[in-house]
């Protein structure tokens, strides 16, 4: 289960912004479960703020364990990214988690034009300075990024997105695959989805490179409504238990 709160920010992975997909005040919160467990929350809320003389979302999420998994298994995680409202290009990210012992307090800081990003990691007292691609985005931003992708509605089966995202002190390809369209039923009623897959790396937390499966509403708003991740170890599955401040109301097909 080590860094699952993580995947929730990186599997809802879908934005361009020339109509965007969300606006200031949108929120996000996810039921987790492992397996048959409940196994805690995850939550997306979209501020406004201030960076470089410049407004900017500033996006933070947050997930924790709860009941008896938080005995077994506490996760306290918090994820943050300030973007540019127009290019979608990020500022500067948080990242400070807490799973099972495993523990990070880090904040990066993106120089656009000169590519690079600097790091300060606050639990080993390092700052580090790497090199990146142009217009690379950090797991947070990457979500709301890809939210609003031209592109994002338009794939045939099969056909992918491909996004040069900073995470763990390097640059990844982040690929989003297309599978199809399916109806499905949710808390808010019957809607319709596309569905995506994200390539991954087989082995340690994946079975294989298709593990993970997400469903997007196929609406204005690309609503995360579900995801599903085979382990290594077990099973992870996400639903959204509630959203408010949407851009555009969620088309619902039927109650």
């Amino acid at each position: 289960m080590k860094k699952w709160i993580g995947l929730i920010l990186l599997l809802t992975a879908f934005n361009a912004f020339s109509q965007s997909a969300f606006n200031n005040g949108e929120v996000f919160k996810f039921r987790i479960h492992y397996g048959i467990v409940n196994a805690g929350y995850a939550t997306l809320e979209v501020k406004d703020a201030t960076k470089n003389n410049k407004k900017v979302y500033h996006v933070v999420g947050k997930g924790h364990t709860t009941g008896m998994t938080k005995f077994f298994f506490k996760v306290e995680d918090i994820y943050e990214s300030y973007f540019d409202k127009v290019t979608g290009k990020p500022y500067q990210y948080v990242r400070k988690i807490d799973e099972g012992g495993y523990k990070k307090d880090q904040e990066g800081f993106f120089d656009q034009n000169a590519n690079q990003v600097t790091v300060k990691d606050y639990k080993n007292k390092t700052t580090k300075t790497f090199s990146v691609t142009e217009n690379v985005q950090d797991i947070v931003s990457t979500f709301y990024y890809l939210r609003n992708h031209p592109k994002v509605d338009k794939l045939n089966v099969g056909e992918s997105i491909a996004v040069d995202m900073f995470f763990d002190d390097e640059v990844t390809k982040f690929k989003l695959k297309f599978i199809g369209r399916e109806d499905i039923k949710t808390k808010f009623g019957v809607v319709s989805t596309m569905i995506f897959r994200p390539m991954v790396q087989a082995g340690r937390v994946f079975k294989e490179e298709e593990s993970l499966t997400v469903w997007i509403s196929d609406d204005e708003n690309k609503v995360p409504l579900r995801i599903k991740a085979s382990l290594a170890v077990g099973s992870l599955k996400a639903d959204l238990e509630e959203y408010k401040g949407l851009a555009s109301p969620l088309k619902v097909k039927s109650k």
